[in-house]
Parts: structure tokens; C-alpha cells; sequence
């Protein structure tokens, strides 16, 4: 029997190695599944474990840029703090104390070829050297003329001070243009004095000094290779005035002046402007100027008291006078604009035109010591075309005409209109270096119906600095 359970025994122990391996096969599928998620829970932790060592090595660099930036940022607050607490050279120009002064002007050379066809201009006369429709001669034969010179060369001074949270600033400017020529001048050195154009101080919204009369706008002037342009179709004249400014808002300002006064007459047998010095009341001007990019426009009003006082008879007057215009950019980058101006009025002769007409007409015996007004219409109108970038072309025209009272004789130079038409072309090579070319046809009527014509072609040169 022992041995008989002993076999038995042997028996099974065979059969259970011989049955393992197949046993071992055989897995169930819920064994199955549990495996294949235990697989995939390893793999999702490695890859867990590497995205957290990728964030945390992220968060060291981040801290490390802050860290760096934060001491950069204190080095500039430094650098800038010891930039504020030294004293900072101007902008341009230069400084003496407290005060900035800056130079600047141009230098600008004229050549010009003129025909007058009925008569001649006398040597020195400022109507050979720009355009002066009063000097247009009447009553003569052809003639020719060429002038060069650069007596338009000008020259300004500016300062600036702070002095109570506000600026105090002055202007001085002055060129050769208005100064009469010395007998020979052309002869060897072209010598000219320099003439006073501007001189004033401003503080807050004063302005005191020779600056452009308020009536004008002298931002409306188109580019011309001449002195003024279409000068008797413009308001130009600067004189003496004590002006205040007074900002509305949205680009509106008024402006209100006293400026000085000068009454122009002529007799019934002298064209010749008379200066008569003996005014008592300043010049009352007002303007409006509004301003927008691309826009300018203005509306001025005036009102003076003309005065003759001579041996101790006289009169006075009440002259008054109204001006608008305005200037209208448009097209590419702005460079075309269109500027127009015109003014009206009674006894403003002096206002027009460098004084083409004049304010009244006095006579002591013929008018029994009384002033009598004369009228007054004047405009101009341009169109500037921007061709490029650095080269344009300006087309002007100008017209002025005067109404004498009726029924008194006039003496016959007198002027009564002129008008002018202009076209020119300007090349800028390079920055503030301008070179035109320009053509202009004028003529010009006297009340004894006498008439003038000019035609004139102009180049220029100019450098501004």
C-alpha cells in the first residue's frame, strides 16, 4: 500500500507539470484587459513625469528672465533720474543761462528778364528787382530790362526765456530787399543796407512789436520766386501793434490788435501818396483763424480813422475794410492746395498792395480841406500742384481795382486796377535747397485810361537754414 501511494502521488505530480504551461495560457479577458491598462497607466505616468520636469525647468528660466529684467529696469530708472537732474542742451539753437537764442534765414540769389511795353522803369526803382504793379510804366515805347542780385537774402534772431511758468520770446528779422540802392552800387560791391522786416516780443498771448498786420494772413501767399507774389491782390504790410490771442477751442482763435496808424492821400492834381503823420487813434483789427490739418482759413475786419491835420484845418475819416481767405490741401500726402483771399473796403489804400491806391483824396482848396474815400477791391487766388515729392508748380493770379468818388477830378496817374498771371516750376534737389523758374504776365491802368504791360520771366535760387 505505501508503495502504491507513492506511485499515485508521482503520478500526479507529472500530470500537474505537464498541465502548468497550458494553464499559465490560459487568461481570462478581464485578466487580459487589467493588463493592458496597467500598460497604459505606466506609460501616461512617464509621460507625466517628463512634462512636469519640462514646467518646472520653464519656471526656473522664467524667474531667471524677471530676476534680469527687474535689475534692468532699475538701471534705466537710474539712468534716466541722473539724465533729468542735468541741465539739457536745446533742441537747436543755443543757450546762454537761461535764455535759448537760435539764428536762421536763407540766402536767395534772383535773376530776371523783363519787357515793359509802354515805357521805361529809372535806374534803382524797386520794380526792376521784384514785381510792383504801381512802377509798371504807362505812356511809353518798349523796353528791356535785366536784373540779378541777392538782395532778398534774410536773416532772423529768435530767444526764448522762462520767466514765471510762462515764455518770454523775441524775434528780429531783417534782409536788403526795401533798401534804396547807392548811386554806383552795381558798379564794383552791390552794397545794401539791411532793413528792418520784424522786430517784436511775445509773453502768454501778447505779442508787442512790428510783426504782420493782424488783417493779413501771411500763411496764404503763394510760392513764388518773387518777393511777394501777386502783391496787388494781397493784404501786406507790417507795422507797430500791440496784439492779444484768445483761443476758442477746436482749432478756433481770435485775435484782436492795435495797430499803428498812417493815412495815404493823394490831391486832384498829385498822384503821388502823401504821408501825412498826423494820425490820432490806432488801427482796431479783429480775426478769426481757424486751423485744421490740411485747412486754414481766416475772416478779418478792420476799422481805422483817417486824419489830415495841416495849418491848422483838416479832417477825418472812418475807413473800414474786410478780408477772408483760406488755404485747401488735398491730393497725395497734401502737396496740392488751392488758396484764395479777398478784401473790401473804404479808405484801406495802404492795406493793398504795398499802397497801390490810396486811402482818401485831400485837397485844401479844390474839396475845401475834406477827405473823400477812396474804395477798394483786391484777391488772388493759386493752385499749387505737388508733382513728386521735390518737384511743384504754382499757377497765381491776382486783381485789384479803386473807386474814386464821382464827380471830383482825379489826377491822372492815379491808379485804378492792375491785375497779374503767373506760372511757375520748383525743384527741391535737397532738403531746404529750392531752385524756380518763373513766368509773369501784369498790366496796369491809370484814371487817365493809360495803360501798362510787363511780362517777366525769373529764376531763383534759395537755400533756408
Amino acid at each position: 500500500m505505501p508503495r502504491a501511494k507513492g506511485r499515485s502521488w508521482l503520478m500526479l505530480l507529472g500530470a500537474s507539470a505537464l498541465m502548468a504551461p497550458h494553464l499559465a495560457m490560459a487568461q481570462t479577458p478581464r485578466e487580459q484587459a487589467l493588463e493592458e491598462r496597467l500598460a497604459r497607466l505606466e506609460a501616461e505616468m512617464t509621460t507625466l513625469r517628463a512634462d512636469l520636469v519640462a514646467a518646472r525647468d520653464a519656471q526656473a528660466q522664467t524667474a531667471a528672465a524677471a530676476t534680469q529684467a527687474s535689475t534692468r529696469s532699475e538701471e534705466a530708472v537710474s539712468r534716466l533720474a541722473a539724465l533729468e537732474a542735468e541741465p539739457q542742451a536745446p533742441a537747436e539753437g543755443f543757450r546762454v543761462g537761461s535764455t535759448t537764442f537760435r539764428l536762421g534765414g536763407f540766402v536767395k540769389a534772383v535773376a530776371s528778364a523783363t519787357r515793359f511795353d509802354d515805357g521805361m522803369l529809372a535806374g534803382g526803382s524797386l520794380g526792376k528787382e521784384f514785381y510792383l504793379p504801381q512802377q509798371i510804366p504807362v505812356g511809353g515805347s518798349a523796353t528791356r530790362d535785366f536784373m540779378a542780385n541777392a538782395r532778398q537774402t534774410r536773416l532772423f534772431f529768435t530767444s526764448s526765456t522762462p520767466v514765471g511758468g510762462k515764455e518770454v520770446k523775441s524775434h528780429i528779422e531783417f534782409d536788403f530787399a526795401l533798401a534804396t540802392a547807392p548811386p554806383g552800387a552795381q558798379r564794383a560791391t552791390n552794397a545794401y543796407t539791411p532793413t528792418l522786416r520784424r522786430a517784436f516780443l511775445t509773453y502768454d498771448r501778447f505779442l508787442i512789436g512790428q510783426e504782420w498786420t493782424t488783417f493779413q494772413n501771411p500763411a496764404l501767399l503763394p510760392e513764388s520766386t518773387d518777393f511777394v507774389g501777386p502783391l496787388e491782390g494781397t493784404v501786406f504790410v507790417r507795422q507797430m501793434m500791440v496784439q492779444y490771442r484768445q483761443p476758442l477751442g477746436q482749432g478756433l482763435d481770435l485775435y484782436l490788435a492795435l495797430e499803428n496808424p498812417q493815412t495815404e492821400t493823394v490831391n486832384t492834381t498829385n498822384a503821388a501818396l502823401a504821408d501825412n503823420d498826423q494820425d490820432r487813434v490806432p488801427d482796431l483789427v479783429g480775426k478769426l483763424v481757424y486751423k485744421a490739418p490740411g485747412l486754414d482759413l481766416h475772416l478779418a475786419g478792420l476799422v481805422r480813422q483817417l486824419s489830415v491835420h495841416d495849418g491848422g484845418s483838416g479832417d477825418e475819416a472812418l475807413g473800414w475794410g474786410l478780408s477772408a481767405g483760406g488755404r485747401f490741401a488735398f491730393g497725395p500726402d497734401k502737396r496740392h492746395d488751392i488758396r484764395l483771399s479777398a478784401t473790401y473796403g473804404d479808405g484801406i489804400g495802404r492795406y493793398l498792395g504795398l499802397g497801390y491806391a490810396p486811402d482818401a483824396l485831400y485837397d485844401r482848396g479844390v474839396l475845401g480841406n475834406r477827405l473823400l474815400n477812396v474804395e477798394n477791391f483786391a484777391g488772388f487766388a493759386s493752385l499749387r500742384l505737388g508733382w513728386t515729392g521735390n518737384l511743384r508748380s504754382t499757377f497765381a493770379a491776382g486783381y485789384q481795382h479803386a473807386d474814386y468818388p464821382r464827380g471830383i477830378a482825379v489826377p491822372g496817374l492815379a491808379n485804378v486796377s492792375a491785375y497779374s498771371l503767373a506760372a511757375n516750376l520748383f525743384w527741391s534737389p535737397v532738403k531746404n535747397l529750392d531752385i524756380g523758374i518763373e513766368v509773369r504776365h501784369a498790366g496796369r491802368e491809370v484814371a487817365s485810361g493809360l495803360k501798362g504791360q510787363m511780362d517777366r520771366v525769373e529764376m531763383a535760387a534759395k537755400y533756408t537754414f
